[in-house]
């Protein structure tokens, strides 16, 4: 595989711009938090519609998936070369324990292999400390695909 120095990659500003206009991201209201080169740390504010049982008040899973899948793609998209599309691949959640009602979520993705055709990313979503994980992650990302890129055609 050639050197970093040698493949052009997307420009993280504009990775992120694109990012936070996509549909999905702006209903349940997903902020960047960082953004780097192999790694992303999202969150996403507490919502009474985002809830998933009205009696717990907590967070759907459904969301938390998102969540971790959004951030797992922002990572990958950082490692691809510019012009290449990125989409999921596999995606596999263990959730931990139940998020606790009325409480933001991050989650946090990082690349950890990557090959010509395949990133393959790893991270976990948590409230206050990632030290005490909501849920982990694994999820792999096929570069190259019919899927999203960020300068393709409207």
């Amino acid at each position: 595989m050639p050197s970093d120095d040698i493949i052009e990659r997307y420009p993280l500003p504009g990775i992120q711009a694109i990012l936070e206009k996509l549909p999905h991201i702006e209903a349940l209201g997903l902020k960047t938090i960082e953004l780097n080169r192999g790694s992303c740390l999202f969150e996403i504010q507490y919502a009474p519609h985002l809830v998933g049982n009205l009696e717990t008040g907590v967070i759907h899973g459904g969301v938390i998936t998102t969540l971790m899948d959004s951030a797992g793609g922002a990572a990958a998209f950082t490692v691809a070369p510019a012009g290449a599309s990125v989409a999921t691949l596999d995606l596999r959640i263990d959730y931990l324990t139940q998020a606790e009602p009325e409480k933001s979520i991050r989650g946090y993705a990082e690349c950890y292999r990557q090959t010509k055709h395949v990133v393959f990313v790893k991270g976990h979503a948590y409230h206050d400390s990632p030290d005490e994980p909501i849920a982990h992650f694994v999820a792999s990302f096929m570069v190259g695909s019919v899927g999203f890129a960020p300068d393709a055609q409207q």
